[in-house]
């Protein structure tokens, strides 16, 4: 089992964005956005490098294609924010506060998710590598057909996840303080999970397999 790489996220002095509104394709370098309204708006293909986003809103925010480097996102906030396809690298992300979030067909590499909650989590096709979700909530998160490599579940809960079609490699799910997957039990291998764990998914394992169990 080879353990996850930890993003090193250094950012540089940073100038703040400025108020405004995202640009499609727009350049964000070392950039500041604290506690900005950017609810609606279309950062389509932008890259965000060396950026700091602290306490933004992201309700229905478009940033599909996006690019996020090195940059770390603290305490974001919103409902349905598109990031599908989108590119997180060496990014770090703290307290989301967070539903329906569309990651589809995304690549994240050396990633870390630290606490908060974050319903819904679309990550279907996705590309997962060197990821690390530590202390966060995922409620039904979508790991359908997306390929991990090298993840890490460490004190969160994992409720109702679908893995169906998913593939895993180095996934460790040992740490997972919570562990529900509904969909996708066959695609478990690549993963390690603790005796507990194989317990807590006895029942779903024996309907998967049409084992009844009496006495």
């Amino acid at each position: 089992m080879r353990a996850a790489r930890r993003p090193g996220v250094r950012l540089p002095p940073l100038d703040p964005f400025g108020g405004g509104v995202l640009e499609p394709d727009g350049d964000y370098d070392g950039l500041e956005f604290g506690e900005e309204d950017l609810s609606g708006q279309d950062g389509g293909g932008a890259r965000f490098m060396d950026c700091a986003l602290r306490g933004c809103v992201l309700d229905e925010t478009r940033l599909r294609h996006a690019r996020f480097l090195d940059s770390v996102l603290t305490a974001p906030r919103g409902v349905g924010t598109d990031l599908a396809e989108a590119t997180l690298r060496d990014v770090e992300l703290t307290d989301a506060r967070l539903g329906g979030v569309q990651l589809h067909g995304a690549v994240l590499e050396r990633v870390v998710i630290r606490g908060g909650k974050i319903d819904y989590l679309n990550l279907r096709t996705a590309r997962l590598r060197d990821v690390v979700f530590e202390g966060c909530v995922l409620v039904e998160p979508d790991f359908g057909g997306a390929r991990l490599e090298r993840v890490e579940f460490a004190d969160c809960a994992v409720r109702g996840a679908d893995l169906t079609g998913a593939s895993l490699t180095d996934v460790d799910l040992r740490g997972a303080a919570q562990l529900e997957i509904v969909r996708g039990l066959d695609r478990l291998a690549g993963a390690v999970i603790s005796a507990a764990q194989l317990l807590d998914l006895a029942p779903v394992l024996a309907a998967q397999w049409g084992i009844r169990v009496e006495g």
